[in-house]
């Protein structure tokens, strides 16, 4: 059944906390992931992309501490078709070239994305 807000559109950012990022580092990731993903949803979807954007553009950042978590979130988005991308660092700083860093999920409907992310918590 749905919920109130299911129908709503918003982008979600999940950012890996295992891998002791400094803050900056991890808004950078974060920065990256919203849009890589608002670029696949674009190709998905213009409405949800027109509804995101004159809605307010919602985004909402939660966290995992593991990269398995992170890697089944993003196949889980793409087996559902909601519009995802994954961020692997350049290596040019904190990180080893190719570490995943964070998950892009939308625009897309709220619903579908809560499927998925209910029980991850905020950063």
């Amino acid at each position: 059944m749905d919920k109130p807000g299911d129908d709503e559109v918003k982008q979600v950012i999940i950012i890996r906390k295992d891998l002791g990022m400094g803050q900056g580092k991890a808004v950078s990731q974060g920065a990256h992931a919203s849009i890589i993903s608002y670029l696949e949803a674009e190709k998905s979807s213009k409405e949800m992309i027109e509804r995101w954007l004159a809605t307010g553009q919602k985004k909402i950042v939660l966290k995992v501490d593991d990269e398995k978590i992170i890697k089944k979130l993003y196949e889980a988005f793409k087996f559902k078709k909601i519009p995802c991308g994954l961020v692997n660092d350049a290596g040019l700083t904190q990180l080893q070239p190719g570490t995943i860093t964070a998950l892009g999920v939308g625009p897309w409907k709220s619903g579908e994305i809560n499927f998925y992310t209910s029980a991850l918590k905020l950063l």
